[in-house]
């Protein structure tokens, strides 16, 4: 994922340290959350835009920490404490998004950049008000579950559109954010959340940015 885009990507603004920690431990949650791949070292660099080097040393840090493992030459995994932070972080990007997009129009291509500033800055409280406000919904604009405040997270499940055999059609859950441009696309041709997609109508793009749910399928 580009930095910049997606909830698992980061926009590259100055960070305080403890925001630094925060965003890895969103990015190390989000990537496993629509599929089984680890997450390691250097696809963790990929996914914030930084050097190996400077993911090394804060991986070290996560680790003293107590907020993540990383074995020798293994994959990234948050702790039961690095999750529920990561919980939290997720939760709060996920409000800001949905709150932009239905309080003030924002596209679902233009409200990461903003979240990521704002998710730092509002107390609890202000976002707890959000959440009451919005009826606490249950998935942002592009159908991520959001955790509820105890770090709850809705049930998920999809099968990626690319993946299916062509003719194949089913329901949107969900659209990786990781490509403004493919939202773009989509919103062009009236696809979203619940809209019913054909495997092999849409380019390859779109397809592997959609997840769906096919009728009848375990």
């Amino acid at each position: 994922m580009s930095p910049g885009s997606g909830d698992g990507g980061v926009t590259r603004v100055a960070r305080t340290p403890s925001q630094v920690v925060e965003d890895y431990l969103k990015v190390i949650y989000s990537h496993t959350e629509w599929q089984d791949e680890p997450i390691t070292p250097k696809r963790l660099g990929e996914r914030l835009g930084l050097a190996p080097s400077s993911v090394t040393e804060t991986v070290k840090r996560l680790m003293a920490q107590g907020l993540v493992e990383h074995p020798r030459y293994g994959a990234i995994a948050l702790t039961a404490a690095g999750e529920a932070e990561a919980l939290r972080m997720v939760r709060r990007h996920r409000l800001v998004e949905t709150w932009l997009v239905r309080e003030y129009g924002y596209g679902w291509d233009e409200v990461h950049d903003e979240a990521e500033v704002l998710e730092h800055a509002l107390s609890d409280r202000m976002l707890d008000l959000i959440d009451a406000r919005l009826g606490h919904p249950a998935r942002d604009p592009h159908g991520d579950p959001i955790p509820d405040a105890a770090g709850a997270v809705p049930a998920t499940s999809g099968l990626l559109l690319a993946e299916l055999t062509r003719g194949v059609s089913g329901a949107v859950v969900r659209i990786s954010d990781e490509d403004p441009a493919v939202l773009r696309e989509l919103a062009d041709r009236g696809v979203g959340l619940d809209s019913s997609v054909r495997a092999g109508d849409l380019s390859s793009g779109a397809e592997n940015a959609i997840w769906v749910v096919v009728a009848g399928a375990e």
